[in-house]
């Protein structure tokens, strides 16, 4: 393992948020206060942030409605359309600066954010594309009635994301709700809030009428409790951990809300051994380990046709040895820390339940502790092989960067074993037989299916998972169903109505 080391904490001076972004301003939190935000890297706050309390998400939520009540539900599509992509613009701009931003709040790599941060602007620009394509349709009856169908905004929608790509998890929800003509009260994680409240910088700026987008950082327990709870918010699309969903549904229940859930997923990455092997090692040890693992749709479940595991694990080995491990800033870094201390120590707790169940340790494992990177939440990458699908560190989300690497003995034991799990978010396969590609992918039970190529997503493609994967999906046309109701309209041709009572 190779070091790349940046000195992060040359500037000392914090960064200061001070107000919430509600009904076009910046106001200050009524009960919420402020925190400190930790850069993962250094382990050392860089920056201060708001904090909404249960007041300070009635004031957004009654924002939000009375926007939706206002111009926004009843504007053109075109005109949404226009906003979005002057947004995306402004966005695109802001690029090289939100990527700085979102490292030092989550420590993901400068190299690989710029390059995301970058498309997601053209996903913005893809949902206004959407903003007048919520179009119904007729339905034949007979000569006496004509029906049609209409699209209709659903009302105000809470987006509660997650810390580990904040922008991304963000993008894929406010864009396809705004298209749709909802209203947005967007409550970030408390860990990684900085590049939310700079969204709505850039949203002011381009020009969204006041309460259409709103920004309200808060802790899971009373922000976004209260959020999930509110009875004028018609539907909560989040992203996390499963255990939280079932949460917000007891809390929604009594208001009958309405959900879209990307909950995680434990994805298997399957080489079979007429795989190019070169170009499926590069794949399955860039998805073992990319964001220092936390990714829901990391490969981390890597299924090798007997005869090549030896060898592949072997190659595991070699490579984890050589990733550069350093500071999110500095462009030689490949792989950055863990988003804050309770996930390291996750990360470290299922390297000891690895070791426990009798999986062999082959590299990593270890939080790394050189000088320079000491203070902050680094791990090794970490492979273990001799694994089976029972074992926890098979079937439970880790989202730290360990690779378990199991074998299987032909195509209906891999189908088997990527099947045997309650996850089905993503799924990825190697081989040069176009035959097997086609029939081991259709039969994989997983929302999105990689064939010869892994993580590939465009916003035209929708995006979302099976089983306990989550609801809904996030890209592509389908992304907006979720944020619209339909109604159907029947109208008589005759006017005329018999009297039932008549004698």
């Amino acid at each position: 393992m190779e070091a790349a080391v940046r000195n992060q904490d040359a500037d000392k001076t914090l960064r200061r948020y001070e107000h919430l972004y509600i009904g076009g301003e910046w106001v200050s939190p009524l009960d919420g206060g402020s925190i400190e935000s930790i850069d993962p890297a250094t382990g050392r706050p860089w920056a201060v942030v708001p904090m909404a309390g249960v007041n300070d998400i009635d004031r957004a939520v009654a924002a939000a409605k009375d926007a939706f009540r206002g111009p926004w539900r009843r504007m053109p599509g075109h005109e949404r359309a226009a906003l979005l992509r002057r947004f995306a613009d402004l966005f695109r701009d802001a690029t090289p600066e939100l990527a700085i931003l979102e490292a030092r709040d989550c420590g993901g790599v400068i190299r690989d954010l710029r390059a995301s941060i970058s498309a997601q602007a053209q996903y913005y620009q893809w949902f206004a594309s959407l903003a007048d394509k919520a179009q119904g349709r007729t339905i034949p009856i007979d000569d006496s009635m004509h029906a049609f169908t209409t699209l209709e905004p659903i009302g105000v929608v809470g987006a509660i994301t997650p810390w580990n790509v904040p922008l991304f998890t963000t993008c894929v929800k406010i864009g396809p709700a705004l298209a749709a003509g909802c209203t947005v009260v967007l409550k970030p994680s408390e860990h990684t809030s900085v590049t939310a409240l700079e969204l709505a910088r850039l949203a002011h700026e381009a020009g969204f009428p006041p309460g259409v987008f709103n920004v309200v950082p808060g802790f899971g327990h009373n922000a976004g409790a209260h959020l999930v709870q509110h009875p004028d918010v018609s539907r909560i699309t989040f992203t996390g951990e499963g255990g939280t969903a079932k949460k917000m549904l007891y809390g929604g229940i009594e208001t009958l809300k309405r959900f879209s859930f990307e909950l995680g997923g434990k994805a298997p990455h399957i080489i079979f051994a007429d795989a190019d092997i070169e170009q499926a090692l590069n794949a399955a040890t860039a998805m073992a380990w990319r964001n220092c693992g936390q990714s829901c749709a990391l490969g981390s479940r890597v299924l090798v046709e007997r005869p090549i595991y030896d060898r592949i694990v072997e190659m595991f080995q070699a490579r984890a040895r050589t990733v550069r491990v350093g500071m999110p800033l500095d462009e030689m870094t490949r792989m950055g820390p863990q988003a804050n201390e309770a996930q390291l120590r996750k990360t470290l707790s299922y390297v000891e339940i690895g070791k426990g169940e009798g999986a062999a340790l082959v590299t990593g494992g270890r939080r790394i502790e050189t000088p320079e990177l000491a203070n902050g939440y680094f791990v090794e990458p970490t492979v273990f092989a001799g694994v089976n699908n029972q074992m926890r560190i098979a079937r439970e989300e880790i989202f730290g960067p360990v690779a378990s690497l199991i074998p299987f003995e032909g195509e209906e034991e891999a189908i088997s074993i990527a099947n045997d799990t309650p996850f089905g978010l993503t799924a990825g396969l190697w081989t040069r037989d176009v035959g097997r590609a086609l029939r081991v992918s259709q039969r994989i039970e997983a929302g999105m299916v990689w064939v010869n190529t892994y993580n590939a997503t465009r916003w035209s493609a929708p995006y979302g998972g099976f089983k306990a994967s989550g609801w809904d999906r996030e890209m592509g046309i389908d992304a907006l169903a979720p944020f619209l109701d339909t109604r159907t309209t029947m109208v008589s041709t005759t006017g005329q109505f018999p009297n039932l009572y008549a004698s």
